[in-house]
This record gives C-alpha cells, sequence and structure tokens, in this order.
C-alpha cells in the first residue's frame, strides 16, 4: 500500500502545484514543481476499501513533497487495477490548503480528475502569493490548455462586497 500512496502522491501533488501557479500559466507551475522528490504523508486513519477501488485517508491529512504541502480532512483517491494501479480521481475535502513558499491555495473541496486534466478547486476559494490575493467561489484549471478560471460563487457575500463576484488585490511594482 506504500508504494500505491507514493504513486498517489506524485499525481496529486504535481496537480497541486499546478493550483499555485495559477498567476502564472498552470502546467508552466508543474514543471517548476520536483514531482520526483520522496512524498511523505500522515493522517489519523488510512483505508483501503479494495472493492471499490479507492483509498481513504482521514482526520489531518497532511502531504509533503519538495517544499508543497497539501492539508485536508479528509482525501479520497479513485483508482484502477488493470495490472497497473492508475489513478483517476483524487478528492480533497475539509478545509483544503496546497501551501508552497509564499503561495497559497484554499477551498472547501478540490478534485483531480485525471481522465480529463482538470482540477476544480470550490467554496470560499481563496488564492495567495506574497501579498497578491484572489477570492471567488469556483476556481478550474484545465491542465491540457493550461488556462485557469476562476469564477465567483453566486452567493452575497457577508462582509459587504459585492454579491458573488470575484474579487482581488495586485501588488504594483515601485
Amino acid at each position: 500500500m506504500t508504494a500505491y500512496l507514493r504513486r498517489f502522491a506524485f499525481g496529486f501533488l504535481a496537480a497541486t502545484a499546478a493550483l499555485l501557479g495559477l498567476q502564472q500559466v498552470a502546467a508552466q507551475a508543474i514543471a517548476d514543481h520536483n514531482s520526483n522528490a520522496p512524498v511523505d504523508f500522515a493522517a489519523d486513519r488510512i483505508e483501503l476499501q479494495d472493492r471499490q477501488n479507492r483509498v481513504v485517508l482521514s482526520g489531518d491529512v497532511v502531504i509533503r513533497q519538495a517544499g508543497l504541502t497539501l492539508t485536508a480532512a479528509n482525501t479520497i483517491i479513485n483508482y484502477t487495477d488493470a495490472g497497473t494501479l492508475q489513478i483517476q480521481r483524487i478528492t480533497a475535502t475539509g478545509g483544503v490548503n496546497v501551501t508552497r513558499g509564499n503561495e497559497a491555495v484554499r477551498g472547501n473541496v478540490a478534485v483531480y480528475d485525471f481522465n480529463r486534466r482538470i482540477i476544480t478547486v470550490s467554496g470560499a476559494v481563496g488564492i495567495d502569493r506574497g501579498s497578491d490575493r484572489l477570492r471567488g467561489g469556483n476556481l478550474v484549471i484545465d491542465l491540457r490548455s493550461g488556462r485557469s478560471a476562476i469564477e465567483g460563487s453566486g452567493a452575497p457575500a457577508a462582509n459587504g462586497e459585492p454579491s458573488g463576484r470575484v474579487t482581488g488585490r495586485f501588488s504594483v511594482p515601485d
């Protein structure tokens, strides 16, 4: 199971690296991340569900690889096993945070669909890079095209900001 989880973490961490590069081209951030580095993970519980072809990590999940850290309450890895294990989808839920250096992406749920090569982060999405900030309701990254988009939440904001809109602040060089 350790070898499987190592393979899982490789794919997921490469994907989350793309999230961190939103203000660049998403695919470029993958190239900047060392996805061959060793992967460390910790969780309160790990459960292999062979009949459902999935692995469930639960309780303060922490995954680290080469300066990149993913934290979430739970992570489900769906895979196929036709001679070799192939990850199909990874879903992280519950306070999802991905950090690398001064870059961070957070949301309530993050899904990486390996077949479509699409990463979706939803629910109170926040992207921080140094002093730059971007907020919205739904972030979609298409790894094939390198295109990223963030949409508003569609719900009224509690802090008096415009209802459900994407908001941000970018630093201007001196």
